[in-house]
């Protein structure tokens, strides 16, 4: 069962300092190896400068960066990368699972970010995105 996101209150008080946080985005680096991107991070910022407090799904918006320029950097697929490839190949996780020799569960876990694959898995994911008919060879 989907749960329901809850709306954030607008101000928060900050841990650390007392100070009132107001509900915003600040852009922010993510650097991996000689690369970098900058992203708007949602959370709770003082006025003018200082650091933020991060909750909830705050934080995702850089591990997607993050993973994306290891995607580019070193060829590690991202959840979007693999759930895309998934979808055409037309295999629900548990068959791409089963057909990669990963584990029924692995696909569910690429694509959640919570594990990356192999270097094998990945170089025959790579294979299969430019040669999907070969997806008939494997089963």
């Amino acid at each position: 069962m989907a749960t329901k996101e809850q709306a954030l209150p607008e101000t928060m008080i900050s841990p650390e300092t007392g100070e009132t946080l107001t509900r915003g985005v600040r852009p922010f680096t993510v650097a991996y190896k000689d690369m970098n991107v900058t992203v708007e991070l949602p959370g709770y910022y003082p006025r003018g400068e200082g650091d933020g407090v991060h909750v909830g799904k705050d934080m995702s918006i850089v591990d997607e960066a993050l993973r994306e320029l290891k995607e580019k950097a070193d060829g590690v697929p991202s959840p979007a990368t693999i759930r895309r490839l998934r979808a055409k190949l037309r295999l629900s996780q548990r068959e791409a699972g089963a057909l990669f020799k990963v584990g029924e569960n692995a696909f569910d876990k690429y694509e959640r970010g919570l594990v990356e694959p192999s270097g094998p898995t990945i170089q025959l994911m790579t294979l299969l995105d430019r040669h999907p008919e070969l997806v008939a060879e494997l089963h």
